[in-house]
């Protein structure tokens, strides 16, 4: 398994880390108290506050990301591109990602934009090449 494809697998696997942080953080509390409740987890996240309702943003917006990285390291790859470059660009991406949740927890916003920014930036470079444009 090549580096970028390692990567994937890290991207589909960081959100639902992001998340059983949260939910982790109310272990031994029993449900009418707050504590995780895995008969409604949803509802349970909803009613989240602070860090820990950041927390489930940062997953969805995880999730979000998700299909974009893994079509531009399957295209790269498809295409041929240089693996060495993709795998290098995959590893930025997830470099991002961990930044990017990271102030998602802080609640630094402003920032975090930028570094979503440059997350998407990434991806789009991934497969940049493949695409066969006129000018």
């Amino acid at each position: 398994m090549s580096i970028a494809n390692t990567c994937v697998l890290i991207a589909a696997i960081l959100p639902i880390l992001t998340m059983g942080m949260a939910k982790a953080a109310t272990a031994g509390k029993r449900r009418s108290e707050g504590g995780y409740d895995n008969n409604h987890p949803r509802d349970w996240a909803a009613k989240q506050t602070g860090w820990k309702a950041r927390a489930a943003a940062a997953q969805n917006n995880g999730f979000e990301a998700l299909p974009l990285f893994v079509f531009a390291v399957l295209a790269a790859q498809l295409a041929g591109l240089d693996q060495a470059r993709t795998d290098m660009l995959a590893m930025a991406f997830i470099g991002a990602r961990l930044v990017y949740t990271g102030l998602y927890f802080a609640n630094i916003a402003a920032l975090r934009s930028v570094v979503w920014f440059i997350g998407l930036g990434l991806t789009v470079a991934i497969f940049a090449p493949t695409l066969k444009l006129p000018f």
